[in-house]
């Protein structure tokens, strides 16, 4: 069975867009022009994964995914942001969403982004054993971290840190729920340390990460398993590592 998208956006030509593009790759399209459609929809409707434009007519969108949240814990959102309303991405992402996509956007890149989304919800319903991604594998049972087979030695709080990374790899984790997750200040320059430390260790370059990627303004996100780099966000100047 296909796959249920939920779009919700109030711009029909950008409805049209997604519903053309999301129809070629099998998925099934239902559609909400506002909120209060949304809520209906999600009420009596199968739906594995919402598209959610955070200008709702109705509804500010925040608010709805609030209340997605509380009725549907582990569904999967993808929000639709504008290009300069970074504080809007990182509100949306500490509510919850799994990912943000800025417009205007390409289809690959959000394509990409809605199967890490899924594969994030698939993995959430069970720690892993092992994890793997490129050239990373975290045996989370004994602690083990390898890079290319060969051990690779983390320090207990960069180890805490990789952890909570793996636990939710395919998705974007702000500054704020990072240093909730791995308490150790209140200053993100803490965290541009540990992610600086684990990529001399896990990346082949440093310099240019395929792993551990830098959502610019925003956070960090791990890749998730077997998964090629999504391109990267428009304005969002790429996986510069920070």
């Amino acid at each position: 069975m296909s796959p249920t998208i939920l779009v919700v956006d109030d711009e029909p030509p950008i409805r049209k867009l997604l519903r053309m593009g999301l129809a070629t790759q099998g998925y099934a399209i239902l559609e909400a022009p506002d909120a209060r459609t949304a809520l209906a929809l999600l009420g009596r409707e199968g739906v594995d994964l919402v598209i959610l434009d955070l200008g709702l007519p109705d509804m500010r969108g925040h608010d709805l995914l609030r209340s997605v949240r509380s009725s549907h814990p582990d569904l999967p959102v993808v929000v639709l942001s504008s290009r300069d309303d970074e504080s809007g991405k990182v509100e949306a992402l500490d509510l919850g969403a799994n990912d943000y996509v800025t417009k205007p956007f390409g289809m690959a890149e959000l394509l990409a982004r809605l199967r890490a989304a899924m594969r994030h919800q698939l993995a959430a319903r069970g720690e892993r054993p092992i994890f793997r991604v490129d050239t990373l594998s975290v045996d989370l049972v004994r602690r083990i971290v390898k890079v290319d087979e060969a051990e690779v030695k983390l320090t207990p709080r960069e180890y805490d840190f990789l952890r909570v990374l793996v636990l939710h790899a395919g998705k974007v984790l702000t500054h704020a729920q990072l240093m909730r997750s791995v308490p150790s200040s209140s200053d993100p320059q803490y965290l541009r340390v540990y992610v600086r430390q684990l990529r001399q260790k896990l990346e082949a370059d440093p310099e240019r990460p395929r792993i551990l990627l830098t959502e610019t303004g925003v956070g960090y996100r791990l890749r998730a398993p077997d998964d090629e780099p999504a391109p990267p966000h428009r304005g969002a100047g790429g996986a510069t590592a920070h």
